[in-house]
């Protein structure tokens, strides 16, 4: 039987928000949990050490055959961080390469994925890379779109938005939430996380867990005492964690293409 749930979405779409949450709801801290300290309860995936173990060498050196050929065993590595279930965070797609898939079926016991309007994640996406948002587009519209290995990180390939949302939405028994629907009833959406892994959520714990993972909590926490995973930029990571900012800052030209590149899934999901 599996033991990972992937927390899962395309980049800049919530997934740091979902890990905060849990670690508040699980763990029942006195004050909110730290965002330097998720990885007491999650791990990130791609995190080079965790492939360091059996390839050799440079992380930004190892090929994507390299990657995939020891990532089941990694994987397997993965189950033995808690003896319940384990919460792994992933910006992959869900889908195989080189034959092999990127979150491994055999150990998986259910994914929790998150949805954001494509036009926002764009705007967040760039001002976290400190790419041009005409490039972020570009990247987000390209079936192979990739993120390269890095001394700290192995590949992450997350094809298009499109592609990423049809990989994940397509399987049935996983649970998606959509940024939004997060945003408006926080309550309810965290809720339906929790029923999701088998439990009954308590109300009171369910609502410290909301307010210790708020927004304006995140960005504090950033602004005191920084992030670890913040962007090589100097865009902070927490910037504004709204809805429909993208109004402000695409140019119409801008907003079209991606409403061309993305229209059938963006409608499925209400964006159109």
């Amino acid at each position: 039987m599996g033991k990972i749930v992937w927390l899962a979405s395309y980049p800049k779409s919530g997934n740091t928000w979902l890990r905060v949450f849990l670690h508040n709801y699980i763990n029942r801290p006195d004050e909110p949990a730290s965002i330097n300290k998720l990885t007491k309860l999650s791990a990130s995936e791609c995190n080079a050490a965790f492939f360091h173990a059996y390839l050799p060498g440079p992380p930004a050196a190892y090929t994507t055959q390299d990657v995939q050929r020891v990532r089941p065993q990694v994987h397997r590595d993965l189950t033995k961080l808690h003896p319940d279930l384990v919460f792994i965070k992933t910006h992959n797609a869900n889908r195989a390469v080189h034959g092999i898939p990127l979150c491994t079926p055999a150990l998986t016991a259910g994914a929790i994925h998150i949805i954001r309007d494509p036009r926002d994640v764009a705007v967040s996406y760039a001002a976290y890379t400190g790419l041009p948002l005409d490039e972020t587009i570009a990247f987000m519209s390209q079936s192979g779109a990739a993120n390269r290995g890095t001394a700290q990180q192995v590949f992450e390939v997350l094809g298009s938005w499109s592609n990423h949302t049809e990989s994940w939405t397509s399987a049935p028994k996983f649970l998606h939430l959509r940024y939004e629907d997060m945003l408006n009833n926080p309550t309810h959406e965290f809720g339906r996380i929790i029923h999701y892994l088998g439990g009954g959520p308590d109300p009171a714990r369910l609502a410290k867990a909301v307010a210790f993972s708020a927004f304006a909590t995140l960005a504090q926490q950033e602004s005191a005492h920084g992030y670890q995973a913040a962007s090589p930029t100097a865009s902070p990571f927490f910037r504004q964690g709204r809805a429909g900012a993208w109004r402000e800052v695409l140019s119409e030209t801008q907003r079209a293409k991606i409403e061309s590149d993305h229209g059938p899934m963006m409608k499925k999901f209400l964006y159109s």
